[in-house]
């Protein structure tokens, strides 16, 4: 467990650093905006108008989990890592004040932030909660939906993952998440810390997804979108999510270097790798949309 645990608090720190970021950037260089994550992740305009401006800005997501589901008035949604709140409020709009919403998180300032939102979007049938999805701090049998937004990913211990989402659905219940999946990647990128939490050095293959799945007990696992990244698409998540590969302090790109990078302005890092960065991962990593039903 000291692993898994080392793990996770290498990504709650990621995090912590990312929401206190008021631009995705360090050493003083050129900016990234951070929001882009929002912008391609398959929001509508009209649901990112409607929600606080810093649930949308403070996004880290990769799909819409809850574009296309059934979530319906009077339901209990689950969203593990819910971050800054941008699908717990999307949600919370859906199931209305006769439902429910809980978000997962175990990063204090996202949590904070999150409550922040859901004040300033006035729902009160919206809550976070501190946890871990490996150990979710949740009844059993006692959700309608379980949704993530690359988040699951990030788990040291993705098996757990999935036998918490069988164990608090209710029969019946059912999952959508949207997840980064990734195949055949250098080990160097699984290795790699910054990498990790930028959601691509976690990724399993979208076959290991599917299997974990079935084997915690859910049946009609299915892929029901992809989208496959292009090399634009790539580096501008790298650049928007990574600050060290951002606009750091110089050093050619190099695959042993990058595997020790973990801090800003060590000369790891710099645009001009974040092109060299997706070139590499190009064709490899995409964001699947994933369903799954508790019998």
């Amino acid at each position: 467990m000291r692993q898994s645990d080392d793990v996770r608090k290498s990504v709650s720190e990621f995090y912590r650093q990312e929401i206190a970021a008021p631009v995705s950037a360090c050493c003083g260089g050129g900016s990234i905006p951070k929001g882009v994550a929002a912008k391609i992740a398959g929001y509508s305009r009209e649901e990112l108008s409607a929600l606080p401006p810093d649930a949308v800005v403070n996004s880290f997501g990769c799909g819409n989990p809850l574009a296309f589901s059934e979530v319906r008035e009077g339901d209990v949604v689950l969203d593990l890592g819910s971050g800054a709140g941008i699908d717990i409020l999307l949600a919370g709009k859906k199931v209305g004040p006769t439902g429910r919403v809980i978000g997962i998180d175990m990063t204090n300032e996202m949590i904070a932030k999150a409550r922040e939102n859901i004040a300033a979007a006035g729902l009160s049938h919206v809550e976070v909660r501190k946890g871990i999805i490996e150990e979710l701090p949740v009844e059993s049998a006692s959700v309608d939906w379980v949704i993530s937004n690359c988040v699951i990913n990030l788990s040291p211990e993705k098996h757990r993952v999935f036998a918490e989402i069988a164990r608090v659905l209710k029969p019946g219940g059912r999952m959508l998440v949207s997840d980064i999946v990734a195949q055949d990647l250098p080990q160097w990128v699984h290795d790699n810390a910054v990498l990790y939490g930028s959601c691509v050095g976690g990724a399993i293959s979208e076959d290991e997804y599917v299997a974990g799945l079935r084997q915690a007990g859910l049946a009609e696992v299915e892929v029901r979108e992809r989208l496959i990244y292009d090399s634009p698409q790539i580096k501008s998540v790298i650049e928007s999510e990574i600050p060290q590969a951002s606009s750091c302090c110089g050093g050619p790109f190099d695959q042993s270097r990058a595997q020790r990078a973990s801090s800003c302005c060590d000369g790891q890092f710099n645009q001009s790798t974040a092109q060299q960065l997706a070139d590499v991962l190009t064709g490899k990593v995409w964001s699947a949309k994933i369903f799954a039903r508790k019998p």
